[in-house]
């Protein structure tokens, strides 16, 4: 999602030469907030905020409450003093992940030039798609109207030379629009943006520009290199002077995959019964292994995050004996974990887990232990999840979950084949 800097006069007709602008960054509005909206059509207008609780951070705002100030990352507190008004709905992770790999699956019928940036935006090099399907901006035309008439919800397009200033145009086209930048305009482009707007250009390091009188990208493009390598550094120096300049080598790359795959909560008060929080560590080990199996990886080590009301964070981590992608012995691994931890009898705050060292599970060699060549229950938990996997893909995530009793029955059944290995930061 673009929450960089904006020029008012930056998304213009730019041009219609689209000769070299292959690349395009497709960015949903809003995303969540947009899908909320969706199921609740009668919140159309009002600004809505989806976030936890309370206690938690905003995660997208509809542009009705941006206008008062909210952005994604703020908490929740903040949020609401700054528009009390505001509409909360929890979210709904199910609902945004089915709806964001229906786009991705678009972006893919397109070209296999996808690069998957977040659950939300992605870069496309749509050079070979052009005889086929047509100019970059009829391609971006035609996926925008695709996703509204599909999902009910609108995306944002930038058509450039490279994925920066594709980037930035999409930025510029929010909400809801398409701004091409033609290679021959790209640097005017750029010359119209605050200096905010470029990549790596932080607060600390637009304070550092400040002190040397640049504010716009126009003044950096035309202050030499070695002057913004003494206020900025020598590597970020000349990276801010090629950028000011329009120039970004990177290719679109598909197929990056994720390291590692979490899911955590920040508890609306600090917890001191433990077996709540292990509730939380089930659903939170249960959506960790839905999206291992809907990426087709397996995680040979699990991880779990506890923060006490003091603010101090602790993780626990254990390599498996047999990667996995079933909640059930996630949850047993993690409520080993969470058990190790030393709280000090503090409340817990936050809990979270995470699967990591992910490996693709058609390339892995499935062989059980010699417990679980023994337990023929062991299969058929995956072949549970996997139905479940589908109820929740007709009829919603909140449609049908793990039950807490069953999976503590795994938990102490089940052998434990390893000793934690385990760090605290």
């Amino acid at each position: 999602m673009s929450r960089g800097p904006r020029a008012s006069g930056a998304f213009r007709d730019w041009g219609s030469d689209e000769t070299g602008t292959s690349v395009l960054h497709v960015d949903m509005d809003a995303f969540f907030a947009s899908c909320e909206l969706v199921r609740r059509p009668e919140l159309r207008g009002r600004p809505v905020v989806v976030g936890a609780h309370a206690r938690g951070v905003v995660l997208a705002a509809t542009y009705e409450a941006r206008a008062f100030g909210v952005r994604s990352a703020m908490s929740m507190a903040a949020a609401l003093r700054l528009c009390p008004q505001a509409v909360v709905i929890p979210p709904d992770h199910g609902l945004y992940h089915a709806v964001s790999e229906s786009v991705m699956e678009m972006l893919g019928e397109i070209t296999a030039l996808v690069e998957r940036v977040s659950v939300d935006e992605a870069f496309l090099d749509v050079r070979g798609a052009r005889r086929r399907l047509g100019s970059p901006t009829q391609i971006g035309a035609r996926l925008r109207e695709r996703v509204r008439a599909e999902h009910g919800v609108t995306c944002s397009v930038g058509v450039a030379q490279n994925k920066f200033v594709a980037k930035l145009a999409s930025t510029h086209a929010k909400p809801d629009g398409l701004l091409l930048v033609p290679a021959s305009a790209t640097v005017a482009f750029l010359r119209a943006l605050p200096v905010g707007a470029l990549w790596g250009v932080g607060d600390a390091t637009e304070r550092a520009l400040a002190r040397w009188g640049i504010s716009t990208v126009a003044q950096l493009a035309d202050t030499d290199v070695a002057t913004l390598q003494a206020a900025v550094g020598r590597v970020a120096g000349a990276h801010l002077h090629d950028l000011a300049w329009g120039r970004d080598p990177r290719p679109v790359v598909p197929g990056r995959e994720e390291r590692s795959i979490g899911a955590e909560t920040t508890f609306s008060r600090d917890l001191t019964d433990l077996g709540a929080v292990e509730d939380r560590v089930l659903e939170l080990a249960d959506r960790v292994a839905a999206r291992l199996r809907r990426q087709g990886v397996v995680a040979r080590t699990v991880s779990v995050k506890v923060r006490t009301s003091d603010f101090r964070t602790l993780t626990r981590a254990r390599t498996v004996e047999v990667p996995t992608d079933v909640a059930q012995e996630i949850f047993r691994v993690a409520r080993e974990l969470l058990a190790a931890a030393d709280l000090r009898g503090l409340p817990v705050r936050l809990v979270g887990v995470r699967g990591e060292n992910l490996a693709r599970r058609e390339g892995f060699a499935q062989q059980p232990t010699l417990d679980e060549a023994l337990d023929p229950r062991h299969e058929a938990r995956r072949d549970v999840e996997v139905t479940l996997d589908a109820v929740r893909e007709r009829f919603g995530s909140a449609a049908i979950r793990l039950g807490a009793s069953a999976a503590r029955r795994v938990d102490r059944e089940a052998p434990t084949t390893a000793p934690p290995s385990a760090g605290i930061s």
